[in-house]
C-alpha cells in the first residue's frame, strides 16, 4: 500500500512497492473505495506516469489528490491483464473509469462460420451470430498485419469482400465481374463457383483450428525467416517477418483467469500486499516480487537432496521450481549441502539471467550463514533471509536477533508458504529416488 499526503501541491510518493511486471492496478480513496482500474505491461512505469504533470494534466489533477492507496494484481501476460481489467471495471464500476469511458473495446478475430462462405476479419463487437471469435487482443496493429500477410500468402484464402450471399442466394453477375480479387485470382471466388462449398469451408475450419492451436512451431519459423532475411540485408523482408512474429506472439498468449467472482480479487491483492509488508520488515530496496526458497531433505543420511520453490507476486511459479542431488557432501551436513546447491544455482545465474529479489532458506542462523557464503563465492548480491521452524523466527544477515512476526502477518504467511512448498517438493523428489533405489 502507498500513502499519499493530503496536501495537494506536488505529490511525491514512494512507488518502490510496485514491480516491473505485467498486471492490473487499483487506485483507492481513503475509505478503500476503488476510484480507477487500469492495466499495464510494466506496473511501476505505468503508475509513475500519473505523477508526471505533463501527461494527462486534467485527468491527473482530478484523480490523484483523491488517491490514498494503490493495489496491484500481477498477471502472466498482457492479454490476461486486459481481460482482468475489463471484468473488474464491469463488476466494480469505478467512478473515474465510468466518467472517462470512451466506449473503447479491444479487437477480436472473427470467422463468420454462420455463413455458407465464411469470412475472416477483425471486429470490436462480439455477438451471438454463429461466428467463431478469438481474443480479445491488447494490440490490433500486429494482428491486422499478420492476418493480411496470411491472406496474401494464401494460407487461409477466405474471401475479403463484404457481400452477403450463399447457396440459396447467389451473388449478382455484375458484382462478381466488378470484383478486382476475382480477376486477379487472389480470392478463391466461391461466388463464381470456382471452389465448392465443402472445400471452401475446409479452409475456414483450418483457420479456426489455427487460432485455437499451438503456435510455437510457427513462431520459431517466423523468427528463423526474419534472421535469414536480416543476414541477407533484406531489411524490408526482415521487418515484415518481425511484424508477423509480433502478431503471432499476440495470438499465442495464454490466459489463465476466465472469470472473476465477487471477493475473488482479494486473494491476489493479499499476495501483493504480503510482498509490500515483506519489503518493509526486511528493509529491502524493492518489493520481493520474485522469491526463491531452498530446503534440504534426507532419510537416515541417505538420498540427500535439496529443492527450490519459486514465487512471483506472492503466488507459486511452479515452472521455475528446481531439485538437486547433493554431489559433494558425504553423510548428513545440511550446512554443506546448502552451500553446494545455493552456489550451483547462482553461479549459473551469473551469466546474465535475472536474479530473484530475495533468497529464503529453511533453517536458522547456521543455514543462513552457509547460504550467504555460497552467494558471496558465486559473485552475486541478493538479499537473503531464513525462516526457522522453532517459533517461526526470521533471521537476516543484518540483525543478530531474529524477527518475530505476528501469526496474522501476511509477510510471515508468504514465507511459510514458500518454505512449505520447497519442503513438499524436496520430499517428493526424495521419495522418488528411494523408490528407484528399492526397484533397482
Amino acid at each position: 500500500m502507498t500513502s499519499i499526503p493530503d496536501d495537494n501541491p506536488p505529490i511525491d510518493v514512494d512507488r518502490r512497492h510496485l514491480p516491473h511486471a505485467c498486471g492490473v492496478y487499483l487506485m483507492r480513496d481513503g475509505a478503500g473505495e476503488i476510484l480507477y482500474i487500469g492495466k499495464a505491461k510494466d506496473l511501476a512505469a505505468r503508475v509513475a506516469q500519473y505523477f508526471d504533470a505533463s501527461r494527462h494534466p486534467l485527468k491527473n489533477a482530478a484523480l490523484m489528490p483523491l488517491v490514498r492507496r494503490i493495489d496491484y494484481v500481477p498477471c502472466a501476460s498482457e492479454r490476461e491483464a486486459l481481460l482482468l481489467e475489463q471484468r473488474l471495471i464491469r463488476s466494480r464500476q469505478p467512478f473515474f473509469n465510468v466518467l472517462w469511458k470512451d466506449d473503447k473495446s479491444y479487437p477480436f478475430v472473427k470467422i463468420t462460420l454462420g455463413e455458407d462462405f465464411p469470412r475472416l476479419m477483425m471486429t470490436r463487437r462480439k455477438i451471438a451470430d454463429g461466428s467463431a471469435y478469438f481474443g480479445p487482443y491488447p494490440k490490433a496493429a500486429p494482428v491486422k498485419a499478420l492476418l493480411r500477410d496470411l491472406w496474401r500468402r494464401k494460407i487461409f484464402p477466405l474471401r475479403p469482400c463484404r457481400w452477403t450471399f450463399g447457396v440459396g442466394k447467389p451473388l449478382a453477375e455484375r458484382k462478381i465481374h466488378g470484383c478486382l480479387y476475382y480477376h486477379t485470382r487472389e480470392c478463391p471466388a466461391p461466388c463464381a463457383g470456382r471452389i465448392s462449398r465443402t472445400e471452401y469451408r475446409k479452409i475456414a475450419e483450418r483457420a479456426a483450428m489455427f487460432f485455437k492451436g499451438d503456435y510455437r512451431r510457427l513462431i520459431k519459423d517466423f523468427d528463423q525467416r526474419m534472421r535469414r532475411a536480416s543476414s541477407k540485408l533484406d531489411f524490408e523482408g526482415a521487418a515484415r517477418w518481425r511484424n508477423n512474429l509480433r502478431g503471432m506472439e499476440q495470438l499465442a498468449e495464454r490466459v489463465r483467469m476466465n472469470r472473476v467472482m465477487p471477493g475473488e480479487i482479494e486473494k491476489p491483492l493479499a499476495s501483493s500486499r504480503a510482498t509490500e509488508e515483506l519489503q518493509s520488515v526486511l528493509r529491502l530496496e524493492r518489493p520481493p516480487f520474485h522469491i526463491e526458497c531452498f530446503d534440504v531433505s534426507h532419510f537416515q543420511g541417505r538420498a540427500h537432496v535439496a529443492a527450490m520453490s519459486c514465487f512471483r507476486g506472492g503466488e507459486p511459479n511452479k515452472g521455475h521450481y528446481r531439485r538437486f542431488r547433493i554431489k559433494t557432501v558425504a553423510g548428513v551436513d545440511d550446512f554443506a549441502a546448502l552451500f553446494e546447491v545455493v552456489g550451483r544455482r547462482y553461479r549459473r545465474l551469473a551469466a546474465g539471467k535475472e536474479p530473484p529479489d530475495l533468497v529464503l532458506i529453511d533453517g536458522g542462523p547456521g543455514q543462513l550463514h552457509a547460504a550467504q557464503r555460497a552467494l558471496k563465492d558465486a559473485g552475486v548480491r541478493i538479499p537473503i533471509a531464513s525462516l526457522a521452524k522453532r517459533l517461526e523466527a526470521v533471521y537476516t544477515p543484518e540483525s543478530a536477533a531474529p524477527l518475530i512476526l505476528p501469526r496474522s502477518s501476511e509477510a510471515l504467511k508468504l514465507l511459510q508458504r514458500l518454505r512449505d512448498e520447497a519442503h513438499r517438493f524436496g520430499v517428493t523428489y526424495h521419495r522418488l529416488l528411494r523408490r528407484k533405489e528399492l526397484l533397482g
